[in-house]
């Protein structure tokens, strides 16, 4: 892998009032936003940003898609602000991934600023007027962001959030119709070449799960890297999509990544706890370890904090009481997606090798991974996506099992356990075993034993 497995990070702090009044299009005043701000506490509640920040470290989060817009840091053209409160909600999350050396994908969703806006287009849907000035932004922020804050922590950039060009795309229009993004990522890159800022951009960031065509690229030369987004699940049919993708991608030398993955199917619209269910985690999971042995580098879920009253409770953690609109003292996890989140987090470096699995088929409803983390440990992840118990027998190659494994399994029924603690119910130390399954559970076998109060396990720590 190229990179690691996490969850979108928002900084954004206001709600803006979409004023579709204002505008000749979208005719509409639904805020296409979604829940992409508000989900941090505070900044002056230090003692709740502690708690956030504990929680991503025992989740182990080592991919992280930290998300702003352009309003944040040039909300006038050529006038920058880095010392506004959602700038500091940026610092403060980049601060934690550089201490933790976590990976970012730092992620522009939209402009937001009127003074590149088309005309009558509402500004957070609007493609740049000024290509020129969008590019000049980004390097202006990115070399804030290196050169003056000293982030090494920051490894791509994204120039905006689900654009037109795959089954579904809005952030990017100059009315009913979109410009095509290619001179966009040229302007970017030229100018951040210009300036001798080697971050590589990402694209094209399409959702939901657009098959690839060739046709379509070409801004290969522009990008370092290839994602796009999945809420409908990998199912058999869109596994070809993603090693069609893969396959791109490495043949231009470059990672792969999904950086946004969710559930949508369990419903997503409002206050609706679909997201936030074990019944989620299982599909993610599920999805998550097809990625893997297809050869993708690095998984984003969305998201890590959200208000949760907006388009579903995405969640892990509950920083927000949206019934009672306000902030909550104490960080609690959202425990199905939490723990389930867990089982692939937080025992997996990132840069960990898909290791071939060979075997006969699986049995319906069981799904395998294997990897190996850079210090050489062993991670197996194990699904049943079968209502009944299960076993599943393994086998090391001669020399090549490393003990002893610690067994952690974990399902719906489990983790609603009030004493539950997420600990090994198992040690294996020979190179041939059985491991039984509980009905619809997640298993992890790694040579981490952690118990609940130690952090995941991180790169070089």
């Amino acid at each position: 892998m190229k990179g690691g497995i996490g969850a979108s990070w928002h900084s954004l702090v206001f709600d803006l009032p979409l004023e579709n009044h204002k505008y000749t299009w979208p005719a509409d005043t639904v805020s296409p936003r979604g829940s992409a701000w508000g989900g941090n506490p505070p900044l002056s509640d230090t003692k709740a940003w502690d708690q956030v920040y504990n929680h991503a470290r025992w989740l182990g989060l080592d991919f992280i898609r930290v998300e702003l817009d352009q309003r944040m840091y040039e909300p006038q053209r050529n006038k920058f602000d880095w010392n506004n409160d959602e700038m500091k909600v940026v610092f403060r999350i980049l601060d934690w991934c550089q201490k933790n050396d976590a990976d970012v994908f730092l992620q522009q969703m939209w402009g937001h600023v009127e003074w590149n806006s088309y005309p009558g287009v509402n500004p957070l849907i609007s493609a740049p007027r000024s290509v020129s000035d969008f590019a000049q932004g980004i390097a202006t922020l990115l070399d804030y962001l290196i050169r003056v804050k000293k982030y090494t922590c920051i490894k791509y950039f994204c120039i905006t959030n689900e654009p037109p060009g795959g089954t579904w795309g809005s952030w990017w229009r100059n009315g009913k119709s979109s410009p095509p993004l290619t001179p966009a990522w040229k302007a970017v890159r030229e100018k951040l070449d210009s300036m001798n800022i080697s971050l590589p951009l990402s694209g094209p960031d399409w959702t939901d799960m657009p098959p690839f065509d060739a046709s379509k690229i070409d801004f290969d030369k522009y990008i370092g890297a290839y994602d796009i987004h999945s809420y409908q699940g990998i199912d058999e049919s869109k596994e070809q999509i993603v090693a069609d993708w893969v396959k791109w991608a490495a043949a231009h030398n470059k990672p792969f990544f999904l950086t946004e993955i969710g559930n949508m199917k369990l419903g997503w619209r409002g206050t609706n706890p679909g997201p936030k269910t074990f019944a989620a985690s299982l599909s993610n999971v599920s999805d998550i370890i097809k990625a893997l042995n297809l050869g993708v580098d690095a998984i984003n879920r969305w998201s890590f904090v959200n208000r949760g009253n907006l388009d579903g409770q995405w969640q892990l953690i509950r920083t927000y009481d949206f019934e009672n609109k306000k902030y909550l003292s104490e960080i609690k996890p959202e425990k199905e997606a939490y723990y389930g989140y867990a089982m692939v987090t937080r025992f997996l470096k990132k840069y960990a090798s898909i290791i071939n699995v060979k075997n006969q088929k699986l049995p319906d409803g069981l799904q395998l991974a294997a990897l190996r983390n850079t210090d050489g440990s062993f991670n197996i992840i194990i699904l049943n996506k079968n209502p009944e118990s299960g076993n599943i027998s393994l086998v090391f190659e001669k020399n090549t099992f490393k003990g002893p494994l610690y067994k952690y399994q974990v399902n719906k029924e489990s983790i609603a356990d009030e004493n539950f603690r997420l600990e090994p119910s198992e040690t294996i130390k020979k190179n041939s075993f059985t491991v039984s399954l509980l009905p619809q559970s997640i298993t992890v076998l790694s040579n981490y034993n952690l118990k609940q109060e130690d952090f995941g396990k991180m790169s070089g720590r």
